[in-house]
């Protein structure tokens, strides 16, 4: 043992290592994207970053923190909407960390928190509008769930940028229900605007019948011109009424000869 640590070159050589050692770990360089959180003797010192930082080692550590936004996928939910219709809805979440302190310091896990408050949220929120809604008013479900999520997660340094619901899934069952409905909807059209034409002919009609009685001839006239286009057609029998009126007019013609 004696002579090993007689040797000052080999002591000098270890001292000279780990100093070098210390003094290389002392340099951190942060991305553009980054931040580090530094504590000083498991305190919270300050936010450095971007760039070149020195972290002084055994008395600080640092937490790199990602400010980029993050694309999260929320496992698909099942929701009982408020008219008792099972259905199974997943979305994703873009959200970005804004205030790196909060993020370390405010929560343990901040991209599973932010996931599991995300699948609650979709529930709450889902389960208090209709299916109608939840098809045809997505924008505003949406909104609804940026709001909260974006309301509660404030007080751990994080934004919630948007949501976007991307599926809505039924069973046959409700999908069968929804077809007949909307064949019941396209029926109940179809008699209105037959109902609406029917008014408007009938008004129509009655305008004409007034027309054409301001003016005795004016029947005749009309009688004639169908008998016209009947005639064009390659019919073996006709058969056409004759206007009382018509017979009226003979009748009282003949009545006035001598």
């Amino acid at each position: 043992m004696e002579p090993i640590f007689g040797n000052g070159s080999i002591f000098i050589g270890v001292l000279t290592f780990l100093i070098v050692g210390l003094l290389v770990s002392m340099f951190k360089i942060l991305r553009e994207y980054e931040r580090g959180v530094i504590f000083l003797l498991g305190r919270f010192y300050r936010v450095k970053g971007p760039g070149l930082i020195i972290v002084i080692p055994i008395v600080q550590q640092m937490v790199r923190v990602d400010l980029r936004t993050v694309v999260m996928d929320v496992p698909t939910q099942d929701v009982i909407s408020r008219d008792n219709v099972s259905v199974r809805v997943n979305a994703v979440i873009y959200f970005r960390v804004i205030d790196a302190q909060k993020a370390i310091i405010n929560v343990e896990d901040y991209l599973q928190a932010t996931s599991q408050l995300a699948q609650t949220t979709l529930r709450s929120v889902l389960g208090q509008h209709e299916l109608d809604e939840m098809l045809a008013n997505r924008e505003m479900l949406n909104t609804d769930i940026q709001a909260i999520l974006d309301t509660r997660t404030d007080g751990w340094g994080i934004k919630v940028s948007n949501v976007e619901i991307k599926h809505v899934d039924l069973n046959e069952t409700m999908i069968r229900a929804i077809a007949r409905q909307a064949e019941a909807e396209r029926t109940r059209r179809a008699k209105v605007i037959h109902a609406s034409g029917e008014m408007e002919a009938s008004a129509k009609l009655v305008e004409a019948a007034e027309k054409l009685s301001a003016e005795p001839n004016a029947i005749l006239l009309r009688y004639l011109q169908t008998l016209t286009e009947i005639a064009g057609e390659k019919n073996s029998t006709i058969l056409f009424p004759l206007p009382m009126e018509l017979l009226k007019g003979v009748l009282g013609q003949q009545d006035k000869k001598p």
